[in-house]
Protein backbone atom coordinates (compact mmCIF):
# COMPACT_ATOMS: atom_id res chain seq x y z
CA UNK A 1 0.00 0.00 0.00
CA UNK A 2 1.50 3.32 -1.06
CA UNK A 3 1.38 6.38 1.14
CA UNK A 4 0.02 9.64 -0.15
CA UNK A 5 2.73 12.25 -0.62
CA UNK A 6 1.63 15.75 0.23
CA UNK A 7 1.81 17.96 -2.81
CA UNK A 8 3.43 21.37 -2.37
CA UNK A 9 0.94 24.21 -2.27
CA UNK A 10 0.97 26.98 -4.85
CA UNK A 11 2.52 29.25 -2.23
CA UNK A 12 5.28 26.68 -1.58
CA UNK A 13 6.01 26.45 -5.28
CA UNK A 14 6.08 30.22 -5.64
CA UNK A 15 8.52 30.71 -2.77
CA UNK A 16 10.86 28.20 -4.42
CA UNK A 17 10.55 29.94 -7.78
CA UNK A 18 11.35 33.33 -6.25
CA UNK A 19 14.39 31.83 -4.53
CA UNK A 20 15.47 30.24 -7.83
CA UNK A 21 15.12 33.65 -9.50
CA UNK A 22 17.34 35.25 -6.83
CA UNK A 23 20.02 32.57 -7.01
CA UNK A 24 20.03 32.18 -10.78
CA UNK A 25 20.38 35.94 -11.12
CA UNK A 26 23.26 36.05 -8.66
CA UNK A 27 21.38 38.60 -6.57
CA UNK A 28 22.84 39.63 -3.23
CA UNK A 29 21.28 41.10 -0.06
CA UNK A 30 20.07 44.59 -0.82
CA UNK A 31 19.54 43.96 -4.54
CA UNK A 32 16.14 44.89 -5.86
CA UNK A 33 13.72 42.34 -7.30
CA UNK A 34 11.07 42.99 -9.98
CA UNK A 35 7.81 44.44 -8.69
CA UNK A 36 5.04 42.21 -7.35
CA UNK A 37 3.06 42.87 -10.52
CA UNK A 38 5.98 41.87 -12.74
CA UNK A 39 6.62 38.75 -10.69
CA UNK A 40 2.95 37.73 -10.76
CA UNK A 41 2.93 38.07 -14.56
CA UNK A 42 6.20 36.15 -14.82
CA UNK A 43 4.85 33.26 -12.73
CA UNK A 44 1.29 33.47 -14.13
CA UNK A 45 -0.41 33.96 -10.76
CA UNK A 46 -2.51 36.70 -9.23
CA UNK A 47 -0.75 39.50 -7.36
CA UNK A 48 -2.39 38.56 -3.99
CA UNK A 49 -1.16 34.97 -4.40
CA UNK A 50 2.33 36.24 -5.19
CA UNK A 51 2.27 38.57 -2.19
CA UNK A 52 1.39 35.65 0.10
CA UNK A 53 4.53 33.86 -1.03
CA UNK A 54 6.58 37.03 -0.56
CA UNK A 55 5.27 37.45 2.99
CA UNK A 56 6.44 33.92 3.78
CA UNK A 57 9.88 34.74 2.43
CA UNK A 58 9.92 38.01 4.35
CA UNK A 59 9.19 36.15 7.59
CA UNK A 60 12.42 34.20 7.15
CA UNK A 61 14.46 37.24 6.13
CA UNK A 62 14.95 36.03 2.56
CA UNK A 63 13.29 39.13 1.10
CA UNK A 64 12.35 42.53 2.41
CA UNK A 65 9.30 44.44 1.21
CA UNK A 66 9.70 48.20 1.58
CA UNK A 67 6.50 50.19 1.29
CA UNK A 68 6.70 52.58 -1.62
CA UNK A 69 10.14 51.35 -2.62
CA UNK A 70 9.96 47.75 -3.75
CA UNK A 71 11.06 44.21 -2.98
CA UNK A 72 14.67 43.53 -2.02
CA UNK A 73 16.81 40.49 -1.30
CA UNK A 74 16.99 40.09 2.47
CA UNK A 75 20.10 39.86 4.61
CA UNK A 76 19.13 36.39 5.85
CA UNK A 77 18.71 34.73 2.46
CA UNK A 78 21.21 31.94 3.21
CA UNK A 79 20.68 31.81 6.95
CA UNK A 80 20.52 28.27 8.39
CA UNK A 81 19.16 29.02 11.88
CA UNK A 82 16.12 31.30 12.07
CA UNK A 83 14.85 32.71 15.40
CA UNK A 84 11.22 32.17 16.35
CA UNK A 85 9.69 35.61 17.07
CA UNK A 86 6.57 34.04 18.64
CA UNK A 87 8.28 32.35 21.60
CA UNK A 88 6.96 33.32 25.03
CA UNK A 89 9.15 35.30 27.44
CA UNK A 90 11.30 33.11 29.67
CA UNK A 91 10.73 33.05 33.41
CA UNK A 92 12.78 32.02 36.45
CA UNK A 93 14.55 28.75 35.79
CA UNK A 94 14.31 29.32 32.05
CA UNK A 95 16.62 32.32 32.38
CA UNK A 96 19.19 29.95 33.83
CA UNK A 97 18.56 27.49 31.00
CA UNK A 98 19.26 30.28 28.51
CA UNK A 99 22.57 30.97 30.24
CA UNK A 100 23.34 27.24 30.37
CA UNK A 101 22.84 27.05 26.61
CA UNK A 102 25.22 29.95 26.10
CA UNK A 103 27.74 28.34 28.45
CA UNK A 104 27.87 25.26 26.26
CA UNK A 105 28.36 27.18 23.02
CA UNK A 106 30.16 30.47 23.60
CA UNK A 107 33.41 29.41 25.35
CA UNK A 108 34.50 27.08 22.52
CA UNK A 109 33.56 29.80 20.03
CA UNK A 110 35.79 32.26 21.89
CA UNK A 111 38.66 29.78 21.54
CA UNK A 112 37.94 29.43 17.83
CA UNK A 113 37.86 33.23 17.50
CA UNK A 114 41.34 33.43 19.07
CA UNK A 115 42.59 31.06 16.38
CA UNK A 116 40.68 32.36 13.38
CA UNK A 117 39.67 36.01 13.88
CA UNK A 118 40.41 38.28 10.94
CA UNK A 119 41.57 41.89 11.42
CA UNK A 120 38.07 43.09 10.62
CA UNK A 121 36.62 40.86 13.34
CA UNK A 122 39.02 42.28 15.92
CA UNK A 123 38.24 45.85 14.87
CA UNK A 124 34.52 45.13 15.21
CA UNK A 125 35.02 43.75 18.73
CA UNK A 126 37.09 46.79 19.76
CA UNK A 127 34.51 49.21 18.36
CA UNK A 128 31.65 47.48 20.15
CA UNK A 129 33.47 47.54 23.51
CA UNK A 130 34.45 51.19 23.08
CA UNK A 131 30.76 51.93 22.52
CA UNK A 132 29.79 49.88 25.59
CA UNK A 133 32.32 51.77 27.71
CA UNK A 134 30.48 55.02 27.00
CA UNK A 135 27.25 53.65 28.49
CA UNK A 136 28.27 52.25 31.87
CA UNK A 137 26.46 54.90 33.90
CA UNK A 138 22.87 53.68 33.86
CA UNK A 139 22.13 53.74 30.12
CA UNK A 140 20.98 50.14 30.22
CA UNK A 141 19.33 49.91 26.79
CA UNK A 142 22.42 51.14 24.94
CA UNK A 143 24.76 49.12 27.17
CA UNK A 144 22.77 45.91 26.70
CA UNK A 145 22.73 46.36 22.93
CA UNK A 146 26.51 46.86 22.92
CA UNK A 147 27.10 43.86 25.21
CA UNK A 148 25.01 41.59 23.03
CA UNK A 149 26.78 42.92 19.95
CA UNK A 150 30.07 41.90 21.57
CA UNK A 151 28.87 38.34 22.12
CA UNK A 152 27.52 38.18 18.56
CA UNK A 153 30.77 39.55 17.15
CA UNK A 154 32.87 37.08 19.18
CA UNK A 155 30.75 34.20 17.88
CA UNK A 156 31.02 35.51 14.32
CA UNK A 157 34.81 35.79 14.66
CA UNK A 158 34.94 32.02 15.31
CA UNK A 159 34.36 31.42 11.62
CA UNK A 160 31.52 28.98 12.33
CA UNK A 161 28.54 30.68 10.70
CA UNK A 162 25.96 28.14 11.91
CA UNK A 163 26.91 28.41 15.59
CA UNK A 164 27.16 32.16 15.17
CA UNK A 165 23.56 32.12 13.98
CA UNK A 166 22.56 30.01 16.99
CA UNK A 167 23.99 32.64 19.34
CA UNK A 168 22.43 35.45 17.33
CA UNK A 169 19.05 33.70 17.47
CA UNK A 170 19.26 33.15 21.24
CA UNK A 171 20.16 36.79 21.83
CA UNK A 172 17.62 38.14 19.34
CA UNK A 173 14.60 36.14 20.46
CA UNK A 174 15.41 36.54 24.14
CA UNK A 175 16.48 40.19 24.07
CA UNK A 176 14.09 41.08 26.89
CA UNK A 177 15.50 38.28 29.03
CA UNK A 178 19.04 39.46 28.35
CA UNK A 179 18.08 42.95 29.57
CA UNK A 180 16.59 41.38 32.68
CA UNK A 181 19.83 39.47 33.24
CA UNK A 182 21.76 42.76 33.02
CA UNK A 183 19.38 44.36 35.52
CA UNK A 184 19.67 41.49 38.01
CA UNK A 185 23.45 41.10 37.60
CA UNK A 186 23.83 44.85 38.21
CA UNK A 187 27.63 45.06 37.90
CA UNK A 188 28.22 46.95 34.68
CA UNK A 189 31.90 47.67 35.26
CA UNK A 190 32.74 44.04 36.10
CA UNK A 191 30.81 42.84 33.06
CA UNK A 192 32.70 45.30 30.86
CA UNK A 193 36.07 44.32 32.33
CA UNK A 194 35.28 40.66 31.61
CA UNK A 195 34.58 41.52 27.99
CA UNK A 196 37.84 43.48 27.74
CA UNK A 197 39.78 40.49 29.09
CA UNK A 198 38.11 38.13 26.61
CA UNK A 199 38.95 40.49 23.75
CA UNK A 200 42.56 40.67 24.95
CA UNK A 201 42.88 36.88 24.83
CA UNK A 202 41.30 36.74 21.34
CA UNK A 203 43.65 39.49 20.10
CA UNK A 204 46.64 37.62 21.53
CA UNK A 205 45.56 34.38 19.87
CA UNK A 206 45.36 32.63 23.25
CA UNK A 207 42.63 30.13 22.57
CA UNK A 208 42.58 28.33 25.91
CA UNK A 209 42.60 31.58 27.85
CA UNK A 210 39.81 33.05 25.71
CA UNK A 211 37.72 29.95 26.30
CA UNK A 212 38.31 29.97 30.06
CA UNK A 213 37.59 33.69 30.38
CA UNK A 214 34.32 33.38 28.46
CA UNK A 215 33.33 30.36 30.56
CA UNK A 216 34.20 32.14 33.83
CA UNK A 217 32.30 35.24 32.72
CA UNK A 218 29.10 33.35 31.91
CA UNK A 219 29.40 31.21 35.04
CA UNK A 220 29.71 34.31 37.22
CA UNK A 221 26.62 35.81 35.63
CA UNK A 222 24.73 32.52 36.06
CA UNK A 223 25.68 32.27 39.75
CA UNK A 224 24.48 35.80 40.47
CA UNK A 225 21.21 35.26 38.60
CA UNK A 226 20.63 31.94 40.39
CA UNK A 227 21.23 33.45 43.82
CA UNK A 228 18.92 36.41 43.20
CA UNK A 229 16.11 34.31 41.77
CA UNK A 230 15.91 32.10 44.88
Amino acid sequence: MTKDVARPSLSDALTERVLELIRAGGLRPGDRLPSARELSERFAVTTPTLREALRRLEATGAVQMRHGSGIYVGADLERVVIPNPNVRPLQGDQLLQLLDARLLIEPPLAAMAARRAEPGDLERLRTVLDHAGRHLEGEDAALDAANMSFHRAAAHASGNAVLGEVIDSLLSVHGAEQREILRIFDDRRRDHDDHRAILGAIEAGEAERAEELMRAHLRDVTKVIASRLT
